[in-house]
């Protein structure tokens, strides 16, 4: 798997490339700022980028705004955005642009090897990989909608449903079967309007889609 890297911080970035490495993957590029990033991106069409939201010369968006153009250019480029800090109005500007092939992880995940390469292949296979904490905000802001006829049960499937993970995990995480599961799934697509489905990726990004809705956030 070919990979761009965008990340200021010296240490972080040379620690990616070495963990990536030593995983298997091939590192394509390596740029510290944000005007680096898209012309990178676009040269060496990786199979999956994984960006800083903040870069210089600002230390603002310049990250993120280089992955939003980036996807413009290359349609669904999949992107792993880490980010030191739960924000989640760029976690929801990210998926406003269409939410296969994203991950939105906070820095702190990557020390977690496993976790985190794990989040890099379902990103680059055009899955979704959301860091629990910004799923939590995602859940937590909205009022006054379909999630809040959920039962706690059926609140905790979807926050694992939209973190990406599958019925078997599902399942293990809750400790309950799987047909379970798949009654619980059910019943949230039918509260929240959205037609139920078998396929894992799909009912992902359907429950994103919901969650990005611009009319249900505070």
């Amino acid at each position: 798997m070919r990979v761009v890297i965008a990340e200021d911080n010296a240490l972080l970035r040379e620690g990616l490339v070495l963990l990536l490495t030593s995983a298997g993957h091939e590192v394509a590029a390596v740029v510290g700022t944000g005007p680096e990033t898209l012309p990178a991106l676009l040269e060496q069409r990786p199979d999956v980028a994984v960006l800083d939201v903040r870069m210089p010369p600002g230390f603002r968006d310049e990250g993120l705004r280089a992955a939003l153009a980036a996807r413009e250019q290359i349609p669904g480029l999949p992107v792993l955005v880490l980010s030191q800090y739960v924000e989640e109005s760029y976690a929801a500007e990210l998926l406003s642009g269409g939410s296969s092939g994203i991950g939105y992880l906070l820095k702190d995940r990557v020390g977690r090897v496993d976790e985190f390469l794990d989040a890099l292949e379902r990103v680059a296979a055009g899955g979704t990989a959301l860091d629990p904490e910004v799923v939590t905000e995602l859940l937590t802001r909205r009022r006054d909608s379909p999630l809040d006829s959920l039962t706690p049960r059926e609140r905790e499937v979807l926050k694992l449903m939209a973190e990406g993970h599958g019925n078997t995990a599902i399942a293990e995480a809750l400790v309950v079967t799987e047909r379970s599961v798949s009654k619980h799934i059910g019943n949230v697509f039918l509260k929240l309007g959205l037609p139920p489905s078998d396929s894992g990726h799909r009912r992902v990004l359907a429950v994103l889609t919901y969650l990005k809705d611009p009319r249900k956030a505070v």
